[in-house]
């Protein structure tokens, strides 16, 4: 899978929350993928279970999961993501949820833009438990 979108767009140039903002769908279109090959159900089952997989709690957790196995640049744009400056927190989560997410979204965001699918893929299946 290469970029659906194809264009020039230097990921190293862009902010941190430019950078969650494209890993936020990247990462819910993965997750619905992954659903769906499950097996056929109903879709608001679908929609719960994307959910709880997409959520900020479940993103900073994944996050713990990953951190270790970055690579240096890997590592340097989730500390980016974690460090942008947020000006609101949804009140189902902490500070500390939030900025981990973001740093979580930035990765996907940066992996995908720089059109590498192949360790976005192994990312999302370490990130899955496969």
């Amino acid at each position: 899978m290469e970029r659906l979108y194809n264009a020039d767009c230097d990921p190293k140039q862009l902010s941190p929350l430019t950078l969650a903002f494209i890993g936020d769908g990247v990462f819910d279109l993965l997750v619905r993928e992954r659903l769906v090959c499950q097996g056929n159900c109903p879709v608001n089952a679908l929609h719960k279970s994307a959910v709880a997989q997409v959520c900020c709690k479940a993103q900073a957790e994944a996050s713990k999961k990953l951190l270790p196995l970055l690579t240096e640049e890997e590592t340097e744009v989730f500390r980016r993501g974690r460090n942008a400056h947020v000006n609101h927190v949804p009140k189902n989560s902490s500070i500390a949820d939030y900025h981990a997410a973001t740093a979580f979204e930035a990765l996907f965001g940066y992996i995908y833009l720089t059109g590498n699918m192949e360790r976005l893929r192994e990312i999302f299946s370490i990130m899955c438990g496969e």
